[in-house]
């Protein structure tokens, strides 16, 4: 019996990916930046579509339907609609906009889709699947329901904006999705947080998590205002900004002086110093969202009256947020989709098409549908060693249970391990397979890490992964939390009581808890909970490593450098090894040590990094 196969495709916007959908499974999924090495790279993921087909050993032209995420008739609709209502102000942003859309033909996005494959594999478009188009909240909702462990639940999309809607609450039951209510554009939580977020001198569309990371070093003091001049909440959670403060809807700058007048102060220079008042208005806005947030899931609760919540959009990647929403709503279980933003869409687009127009049953699986979110590029051990052999790497080739016992060691020693192996993460988190391992237990370790090996702000927490059977021995939290969505405090007697002030980053390294390197000032930890069954080698690693310290924690961090995505290849994992402090890499079953790469380093670094 022939299978049913789907390419679900996000593209142009923010974060292109791919993936492969074979009756109802996700077989790959992955974002093109990874392999173009172009953070949150907006064009055509050929090179993702490519390695999803290879992945399922498909052609392109025996692929059923294409699943695009977004409807660009409607976003264009919006954009004109938009400008009518501001011009003549933005006409010279207006006009950069329709020259892209112009010269690029996002107005004929089916097409635009179909010529970028037909161009790349060489063959007419007539061979080609037909294309099925989703509204972007549809795709959002479809992404955090079908794959859920539930067979009906309440669904929560919060995102800066689709085509109209930035806000919508849905209900998934079974094979099928119901749209209840929503927000439209500009009044938008996910364009709230960035007008911050750009405030505090971070990137939009980027920098959200700074300004989350920044939060628990500043006070809310600025909440009643925020309340009061820059957006209105009913108690149903639904909400409008005051435009007035706003330029996002005109402009390419997110404020300007009226919002420095409301705050006194002006849009920070990144890179520049970070004082008080931005650590104040970081924790402002941070608590601002969460209300709000927790405001409208009691809302979908009274629409829909589930004990499940599912969440997507690019807010849903906010983990304290999530944490409010777990604590402070009736809702029984919470699930987030792992690649919440518009990466996610590829997969939701996909599913929908399977569930809901072609009308298949719906088969829920007791944890969730996408395989621990290890949807990515996996390499073989032979691959490995011919790419090592060919640059004169030093390494060794050792068991797995030698590979995690070496590791463990070092990691206790104080030195840091970039571990690859597995399948790459689909999604913004590394949950283990493309990360950074440290000691949670080292009180210089957040520092180090993040200066010599992250090159980054020196405030910006790491996250632990920890044995989920152990989880509640260390955290206050009595759910999974397998792709690091969820944060939870340290439990009481793991605490460290100290009498110095806590909103301030010369307190940055005061010691804590007994794992101070993933403890924020709030003893709180944005943490993943891996179990045997999810991740067995990084699970042994853990073994090993509490046989050790009687710690079952590491840090885990992403494998990139600062303004990088996340490594892909073994050569990627390579050179990032040899740019930073990383003492020891771990390929597989291939260990690396840096002191034992070469006689003289700065050579071999120019060989093969890039300037």
């Amino acid at each position: 019996m022939d299978k049913t196969t789907i390419l679900g495709i996000s593209a142009f916007y923010h974060d292109s990916a791919a993936c492969i959908v074979v009756d109802g499974k996700i077989v790959a999924a992955a974002e093109e930046e990874r392999f173009t090495r172009i953070k949150h790279d907006m064009s055509f993921p050929i090179n993702a579509v490519s390695y999803c087909l290879s992945e399922a050993s498909l052609e392109i032209d025996k692929i059923d339907y294409i699943a695009f995420y977004d409807d660009s008739k409607l976003k264009f609709r919006r954009l004109w609609q938009t400008f009518l209502t501001y011009a003549p102000k933005g006409f010279k942003a207006f006009k950069v906009a329709m020259e892209d859309w112009v010269s690029n033909n996002k107005m004929n996005m089916n097409e635009l889709v179909l010529n970028n494959l037909e161009q790349y594999y060489g063959i007419s478009s007539s061979n080609l699947p037909k294309l099925i188009n989703l509204k972007h909240h549809h795709s959002h909702a479809a992404s955090a329901f079908f794959p859920s462990p539930y067979k009906e639940a309440a669904i929560l999309c919060i995102d800066g904006v689709g085509e109209w809607d930035t806000t919508s609450i849905w209900y998934g039951y079974e094979n099928q999705l119901y749209g209840k209510k929503s927000i439209k554009f500009p009044h938008s939580l996910g364009l709230l947080y960035s007008a911050f977020t750009y405030f505090l001198g971070f990137k939009v569309n980027s920098g959200e998590y700074k300004v989350m990371g920044l939060a628990p070093y500043g006070s809310p003091k600025y909440v009643a205002k925020i309340y009061e001049h820059l957006v209105d909440v009913k108690p149903d959670g639904s909400f409008r900004l005051n435009m007035n403060y706003f330029q996002f809807t005109y402009s390419d700058v997110m404020v300007g002086k009226p919002f420095e007048e409301l705050f006194g102060t002006t849009v920070r220079a990144p890179e520049s110093n970070l004082d008080k008042i931005h650590m104040d208005i970081a924790k402002s806005i941070q608590v601002v969202l969460q209300e709000i947030l927790v405001k409208i899931s009691n809302h979908a609760y009274t629409v829909v009256e589930s004990p499940n919540l599912c969440i997507a959009g690019g807010v849903a990647l906010n983990c304290v947020a999530n944490s409010k929403i777990l604590n402070q709503t009736p809702f029984d279980n919470v699930w987030v989709q792992p690649a919440a933003g518009d990466s996610g869409g590829c997969i939701g687009a996909a599913m929908s098409v399977w569930y809901e127009y072609l009308g298949n049953e719906r088969i829920v699986r007791a944890n969730d549908a996408m395989s621990g979110s290890y949807l990515g590029p996996s390499y073989l051990e032979s691959e490995i060693t011919e790419y090592l052999d060919s640059i004169g790497a030093n390494y060794e080739l050792l068991p797995e249970d030698k590979i995690q016992e070496i590791s463990a060691n070092q990691i206790a020693s104080g030195k840091v391990v970039g571990w690859f192996s597995g399948r790459m993460e689909f999604g913004p988190r590394a949950l283990g397979n493309r990360s950074i391992f440290g000691d949670p237990r080292s009180n210089d370790m957040q520092s180090i890490m993040n200066q010599k090996i992250k090159k980054r702000e020196s405030f910006r927490p790491f996250a632990p992964i920890i044995k989920a059977d152990k989880s509640n021995e260390w955290f206050d939290i009595n759910i999974e939390s397998p792709y690091m969505l969820f944060v939870a405090d340290v439990v009481e007697s793991k605490r460290l009581e100290s009498s110095e002030s806590k909103n301030d980053l010369s307190h940055l390294n005061i010691k804590r808890s007994s794992i101070p390197a993933v403890t924020h000032l709030d003893y709180s930890a944005r943490l993943q909970t891996l179990s045997q069954n999810t991740n067995t080698r990084i699970y042994g690693l853990l073994e090993q490593f509490e046989s050790l310290t009687g710690c079952p924690i590491l840090i885990n961090t992403s494998f990139n450098e600062r303004g990088e995505p996340i490594v892909c290849t073994p050569k990627d994992a390579f050179e990032s090894f040899m740019r930073t402090d990383i003492d020891i890499l771990v390929l597989e079953n291939h260990i690396l040590f840096k002191d034992r790469q070469t006689s003289n380093r700065s050579q071999f670094i120019k060989k093969f990094v890039r300037d």
